[in-house]
């Protein structure tokens, strides 16, 4: 029997299309297109409460979890009346209209384009200039465990009670931790974006070595990076009841902060959140009643007095020259192929290799015009100068770029 070209889904009064509804995209799990749809809707609500009324990021996976995913930030022509929209203007000079979802039937749509998580920006579509959501993202380096994200965890929630605001701690979905707090729409995204910085730096100061708010990636070493640039604008993150694109089909899942200790990732998946959901509701359930302000935050920015800024270089453009001894090994599509070029030169450099701490090998997923590609490069700086490899040709050199017309040129 052939697979279903199609099947049609009643929900909140609107007929809501599933196009190959039994194509398989976690083929550990086994899970369907239509399974991931109807996950979605035992957990709408509160899936809705963090993306629910806001513009969105469609990042589509399209050719399964394995292929990377393009990001596509105007809503299709042909969206149902039951999809919302907001036209957002872009640092570039850009607009785009972007979906905005605000009930069951519009998860279910955006799952059947292809995406797995959802990526709202931290504003409402009434009001695209002044965020209501601050977010943290604890993002650890190579060589850090779980138990390290959780100390760095309670320390922010110490710096926001300081500050009276409320943190509401999920996981990422993926190796890391984020922490949303409810703010009131009276700043516009830089004064957020300060706030978001000045919190990671009194995070630092709290617990060096554990916490870092280096931006340079090179410069972290092995703890973790408190992101605050995912509070810049255009920037999006995964909400909450997100499932990410990792083999077990995991969810970006709310915690309570008496569970965060002892909670892991691996737990929360499309297969057991659900039940979670249903048997104790939605850990998050009051963050719209818990609206804050930034003004603690913005006094502690002048105390602490300006970030210190990054060292650039000599070049004409002014381009940054990392301190780090550096070197770059490859340019890629997709992250198998950096994994297999990092694996060449690792073969080639033995001695090197052997030498290297884990936060030393940095991939770098870097944004292009619609998709992702891939940077890899060494630290050298646990090498002896005298055995350090020289930068030489790359392994692979992937131009994002190629092919691309640019207006007015």
């Amino acid at each position: 029997m052939s697979p279903k070209a199609e099947t049609f889904l009643e929900i909140d009064g609107h007929e809501v299309r599933v196009s190959s509804p039994d194509k398989v995209v976690f083929p550990e799990p086994g899970l369907t297109k239509v399974d991931l749809v109807r996950y979605y809707l035992d957990v709408a609500e509160g899936a809705l409460r963090g993306a629910g009324g806001r513009p969105l990021v469609l990042k589509r996976f399209v050719k399964g979890i394995s292929a990377e995913p393009f990001f596509q930030k105007r809503v299709p022509e042909n969206h149902p009346d039951y999809i919302d929209t907001a036209t957002l203007h872009y640092a570039s000079g850009t607009s785009a209209e972007e979906a905005v979802i605000r009930d069951a039937a519009g998860l279910a749509w955006v799952v059947n384009l292809g995406c797995l998580d959802l990526n709202p920006h931290p504003v409402r579509a009434e009001d695209l200039d002044h965020p209501d959501e601050l977010r943290i993202d604890l993002d650890p380096m190579p060589g850090v465990d779980w138990s390290q994200i959780v100390d760095v965890a309670y320390v922010a929630q110490d710096v926001l009670d300081d500050v009276g605001l409320v943190g509401w701690p999920k996981t990422s979905g993926s190796r890391g931790m984020h922490i949303l707090v409810r703010i009131a729409p009276r700043w516009d995204y830089r004064e957020v974006r300060l706030a978001a910085e000045t919190l990671a730096r009194e995070v630092e100061n709290r617990a060096p070595g554990l916490a870092t708010a280096r931006w340079w990636k090179e410069e972290r070493g092995e703890s973790v990076f408190v992101d605050f640039n995912q509070n810049a604008k255009d920037r999006t993150v995964a909400s909450a009841y997100s499932v990410r694109a990792l083999p077990d089909a995991r969810v970006s899942t709310p915690l309570d902060w008496d569970e965060v200790r002892t909670a892991r990732p691996a737990e929360f998946t499309v297969l057991t959140v659900p039940t979670r959901f249903a048997e104790r509701g939605d850990p998050h359930a009051g963050i719209d009643d818990a609206v804050g302000t930034l003004d603690g935050l913005l006094r502690l920015a002048e105390e602490l007095g300006p970030a210190e800024k990054p060292p650039r270089g000599s070049s004409a453009g002014g381009r940054r020259a990392s301190t780090m001894p550096l070197i770059e090994v490859a340019r890629t599509k997709t992250k198998p192929e950096a994994e297999a070029a990092l694996e060449q030169w690792r073969a080639a450099h033995a001695g090197v290799a052997a030498l290297l701490h884990p936060a030393d090998v940095l991939i770098d997923g870097m944004r292009g015009s619609s998709s992702l590609w891939y940077r890899v490069r060494i630290n050298l700086q646990h090498v002896p100068e005298t055995d350090r490899p020289a930068q030489g040709p790359l392994l692979a050199d992937y131009d994002p770029w190629a092919g691309r017309t640019w207006p007015g040129l």
